[in-house]
């Protein structure tokens, strides 16, 4: 990387590359790759909070968030609306032309950042690349965590994929790593940048003070019911946090916690076999069994053991 973080992110300027020859670009990405093989497996859900409180723990881009979505208004509303468009960056048979078309919604998301009154852009290669690296950790740690142990050599394959992936948006690549070795140290200074944004304390809201009851759930059930999704959630939500997060959003964590955590973890994958052989439709989100049906590959059949 030829610039530091604190030097690029401050520059605050957007950085689209050349949109030449995108709508023509063939997918880089396939059924090949591993991150069509495990992107769009539902199992993904289970750490939908590292994906979205991770990017949200960098200063920057939660102050983007915060300033131009609906998060405060709308939480579930703003998640459904963000997966579609790039899901269908990875599985659509023109993925460039979604790429640009997320890229272009960050096109307006600018301003200045609370703490020191510096700009920012959603499209400064530090930010942009930042947000991208929380779904290539997702697909890591998803699969290596619920699914099946990845080998080192899959790891690499993973990130090398992911470069392609990225490529798909048209914004520089000026920050991001070039090997897998140099993603995970990447990975690690981020933590380490973490803060306690406005938007990831509220995000994370329901686990210090529980659940909400629901509308529809008698007062007397919820009173039952409650602490027992919340003490579930505790454990499989909260233990899927890197620790820097857990501090940062106040998330209590205890070795006994981290224990059951682990449990719950491998009978996930204890559970791979039988959970792979569910019907299509309900193993992989719609995009991708759209995309899997177009090249004729059922791949439940392929890369469920390491290569």
């Amino acid at each position: 990387m030829s610039i530091g973080f604190d030097e690029g992110i401050r520059q605050a300027e957007p950085m689209p590359v050349d949109d030449a020859g995108a709508e023509a670009a063939p997918n880089p990405l396939g059924p090949s790759s591993l991150i069509w093989k495990f992107y769009g497996d539902r199992r993904a859900v289970l750490s939908f909070q590292r994906v979205a409180g991770t990017e949200n723990c960098i200063e920057q881009l939660a102050k983007g968030v915060e300033d131009h979505s609906v998060i405060f208004s709308d939480f579930a509303g703003r998640a459904r609306r963000t997966v579609p468009p790039i899901m269908k960056t990875i599985y659509r048979e023109n993925p460039a032309v979604w790429g640009r078309k997320v890229r272009d919604f960050h096109r307006s998301i600018k301003g200045t950042v609370d703490s020191d009154g510096s700009r920012y852009h959603a499209l400064n290669p530090e930010l942009f690349y930042w947000a991208h690296a929380t779904f290539v950790d997702q697909v890591l740690f998803t699969t290596d965590t619920f699914i099946r142990r990845l080998s080192e050599d899959e790891k690499a394959q993973i990130f090398e994929e992911s470069k392609a992936w990225y490529a798909l948006y048209g914004v520089s690549d000026r920050t991001q790593p070039q090997t897998y070795d140099e993603f995970r140290a990447y990975w690690d200074s981020m933590l380490d940048r973490f803060v306690a944004t406005r938007t990831i304390t509220y995000a994370t809201g329901y686990l210090r003070k529980g659940v909400p009851r629901p509308k529809q759930v008698p007062a007397w059930v919820w009173r039952v019911l409650g602490p027992v999704v919340d003490a579930g959630l505790h454990v499989v939500v909260v233990g899927t946090l890197p620790q820097q997060m857990r501090d940062v959003c106040a998330l209590a964590w205890t070795e006994k916690d981290e224990r059951r955590f682990q449990r719950f973890a491998a009978t996930m994958r204890a559970l791979n076999p039988v959970i792979t052989r569910l019907p299509m439709r309900t193993l992989y989100v719609p995009w991708a069994v759209d995309a899997w049906s177009r090249v004729g590959i059922d791949p439940r059949r392929i890369a469920n053991r390491p290569a």
